[in-house]
């Protein structure tokens, strides 16, 4: 008897370590829910070739552009992103179809010697890649020196084990899919270190015009990580930066999922040296969380966000957002 499924999905994927181990997650969930044999596709993008700072690579794209170019030609029969950095634009011929249940948005500082970001000595090397981590641990205070890191998860690790910096800011999502979580890890709470728009979201792909893939795609949605992606997504459209912009976002879905659900929005825009961080939150609801995004985004621009972005006031892009059905 014939299989009814006779060819294996090609999954795009980048070749880091953290990348293998979140395109591996999402085929073993098509191999259980839909029976799907699931062959990933290593595609190597610029911002894996490249050492320079995630700044000086774009503001978007670095690490999607080359993936959904390989969807669109048919290379891949979908692909799987990191949330925070898939950009906001729609692409025609594509559509989002999945948020798989969401993985821990926090931050996590790394520090073998101790457990507590308030506790780290003053002028402690910091390592980070990030504008975001970077500003919001100036602002901390204490002199805290901040050493520019980039590459693998493991290899900022090994930088740490050698010396180089004292101490690390990685997202808590990456260390739990790599099952590095242990006794030197310790989240940061989001009041305080608020984690990047959709930090700890994947974004599954695949090409409008294929009924079937997107279909059983659709299985692995988790409606209230689709409510908190749209609604930190619609943040992050509206400000109209990429992931050079040291920019926070964070929303919490309450009840039961549907578009009445309760969503609670925290935001934030911090000057890059950390002079000066400015948040604001709001509550709405998950049917309107495009909507809330945007309204949040006006505020902190409204409330002195805009000149640490570096634009007038009343700027604010209210582009359509790019919609995932």
């Amino acid at each position: 008897m014939s299989s009814p499924h006779p060819h294996p999905l090609r999954l795009g994927t980048r070749g880091s370590p953290l990348a293998l181990a979140q395109a591996g997650q999402i085929a073993r969930q098509l191999g259980e829910r839909c029976g799907r044999t699931v062959v990933l596709v290593t595609v190597t993008t610029p911002g894996d070739e490249s050492t320079a700072p995630i700044e000086r690579l774009g503001t978007t794209g670095v690490f999607t552009t080359t993936l959904r170019e390989a969807l669109l030609r048919g290379t891949v029969d979908l692909v799987v992103h990191s949330g925070k950095d898939l950009p906001t634009a729609r692409i025609p011929g594509l559509q989002v179809v999945a948020f798989p249940a969401r993985e821990d948005p926090r931050d996590a500082l790394i520090w073998p010697d101790g457990t507590s970001l308030e506790g780290l000595p003053p002028g402690a090397r910091i390592g980070t890649g990030s504008p975001r981590r970077a500003a919001l641990l100036r602002a901390v205070g204490r002199q805290l020196q901040i050493v520019p890191i980039r590459g693998n998860v493991d290899t900022r690790l090994r930088k740490l084990a050698d010396g180089e910096v004292d101490a690390l800011v990685l997202a808590m999502a990456g260390l739990s899919r790599l099952k590095l979580l242990d006794a030197t890890v310790t989240a940061l709470c989001p009041s305080l270190f608020m984690p990047a728009p959709a930090q700890g979201v994947l974004a599954v792909e695949c090409r409008t015009d294929d009924s079937v893939t997107a279909a059983q795609l659709g299985l692995l949605d988790h409606p209230p990580t689709r409510a908190a992606a749209i609604t930190e997504r619609g943040f992050l459209a509206a400000l109209d930066v990429g992931c050079s912009a040291p920019i926070g976002a964070l929303a919490e879905v309450d009840g039961q999922p549907g578009a009445e659900s309760a969503v609670r929005l925290s935001g934030l825009i911090a000057a890059p040296d950390g002079s000066s961080v400015i948040r604001a939150a709001l509550t709405g609801v998950a049917g309107d969380g495009e909507a809330l995004g945007h309204r949040l985004a006006q505020i902190l621009l409204e409330h002195g966000g805009a000149a640490l972005l570096g634009r007038p006031s009343h700027e604010v892009s209210l582009q359509p957002f790019a919609p995932y059905r």
